[in-house]
């Protein structure tokens, strides 16, 4: 706000003219940083509210009311960045593709915040992230570091395609990471998020995922390029619950559980519990017929787990 503002300019959610072939290095932050907000829409200044029966009333889109403008960012390098190669902060329909980053301190490519749109519209693709290429760390400070090659966003509806992650074989590194900015203190995110991802490959990466607080993010590997378990697995950190007999332990490489197509993972959060049911732990069990008879039956007999 201030005194030429006017409500009738919003360029937070103006189109993206183009973004192409540039190159970013040595610099003491970011290379690329999309701050505070892209969110592309027809009528900028106006809502872009998602109609759920958009195909029964004849339509194509599902914000046909008011179009979202897929921002594409092509063709980007950016290396040995004190930061990120590449961050985005609260982002609509924004592609990253064929992006080539390596050697930066924090991340490769990190995206904060998805919002304002559904899955299949915020996404990286088609794109190489490098650790530690080995020519750019003569003080041995990276090879010393916990560089991510992808944080993910502390929202849902995020994809990746077609990435190729090489040489995370160092300190506590790893190919992708996840929650953005959830470890700082301001942060309320609960977390359980999914992301979704196909195509991926990995090179010299001790650890494919390494998760960050709050230690509860899902990734839905559409194709098992992730978790080698073939398509619609899953990938969730560590909870005495999910030791299941469609999942398994994979702690040194994921960081985690991985679990086959059997089962599907979901978020469930409760909301305006009694206060009677505070500090008290939540008990989970896998549900079916015959565990119903077998409850019903003596409960005593029946395996619970604890869910922390």
């Amino acid at each position: 706000m201030g005194a030429n503002y006017d409500p009738n300019i919003c360029p937070e959610f103006i189109k993206l003219g183009e973004f192409r072939n540039n190159t970013v290095h040595g610099v003491r932050k970011y290379g690329l940083r999309i701050f505070h907000a892209l969110i592309p829409r027809t009528y900028p200044c106006l809502s872009s509210p998602y109609d759920a029966d958009y195909l029964e009333k004849g339509e194509t889109d599902p914000y046909w009311q008011n179009p979202k403008i897929p921002a594409i960012f092509d063709d980007f390098v950016g290396y040995k960045c004190g930061f990120n190669g590449a961050i985005t902060e609260r982002t609509g329909a924004v592609t990253f593709n064929n992006f080539k980053v390596a050697d930066n301190g924090i991340a490769g490519v990190e995206f904060a915040e998805i919002e304002d749109v559904v899955d299949g519209y915020a996404k990286l693709e088609n794109s190489v992230i490098v650790g530690n290429t080995g020519l750019n760390d003569a003080d041995g400070v990276l090879a010393g570091s916990s560089v991510k090659g992808f944080i993910g966003p502390k929202t849902e509806f995020f994809g990746m395609t077609n990435v190729a992650f090489h040489n995370f074989d160092f300190g506590s590194s790893g190919a992708l990471s996840t929650c953005s900015h959830c470890f700082h203190h301001a942060s309320s995110r609960s977390g359980g998020l999914t992301y979704t991802t196909s195509g991926l490959s990995f090179t010299n990466c001790n650890k494919r995922i390494w998760y960050q607080e709050p230690f509860r993010e899902i990734i839905h590997d559409l194709d098992g390029s992730l978790t080698g378990l073939g398509a619609d697995s899953w990938a969730v950190f560590a909870q005495p619950h999910l030791y299941q007999p469609e999942c398994q332990g994979a702690l040194e490489t994921h960081d985690g559980v991985i679990c086959d197509s059997r089962v599907q993972v979901r978020r469930i959060s409760f909301y305006n519990l009694d206060n009677v049911f505070r500090m008290i732990k939540i008990k989970v069990a896998q549900w079916d017929t015959d565990f119903e008879t077998s409850m019903l039956a003596n409960e005593t007999e029946t395996s619970l787990w604890d869910y922390t």
